[in-house]
C-alpha cells in the first residue's frame, strides 16, 4: 500500500488551493514574466503564469509554502496552462 493510500485509511487528505490567485498579489509587471530568458520574445507574456515557475521560481516556492503552512498536505504544480509537446 502506498503512503498516501495509507494515510487516506486514516483521514482526509488537504490539497492546496489556487496558483493563479496567489500569483496575481504579486503584481508582477511584464517584465517580471519575461525575465532574462524571455526577454526578447516577440509576444506580451503577462499573464501565463506557468512561465512563473521559470522567470520566477521563488514566488512559486512562497506560495507552496504558504500552502503548507495553512495545512494543505499536497500542493499541486504550476502547470495550469500546459500542453503536451508535439
Amino acid at each position: 500500500m502506498s503512503q498516501i493510500q495509507h494515510i487516506l485509511q486514516n483521514r482526509i487528505l488537504v490539497l492546496d488551493g489556487a496558483m493563479g490567485t496567489m500569483l496575481q498579489r504579486y503584481n508582477f509587471s511584464e517584465e517580471d514574466f519575461r525575465g532574462e530568458r524571455f526577454k526578447d520574445f516577440p509576444h506580451p507574456l503577462k499573464g501565463n503564469n506557468d512561465l512563473l515557475s521559470i522567470t520566477q521560481p521563488q514566488a512559486i516556492r512562497e506560495v507552496h509554502a504558504k500552502y503548507f503552512e495553512a495545512g494543505a498536505d499536497i500542493v499541486e504544480t504550476n502547470t495550469f496552462s500546459s500542453t503536451t509537446i508535439g
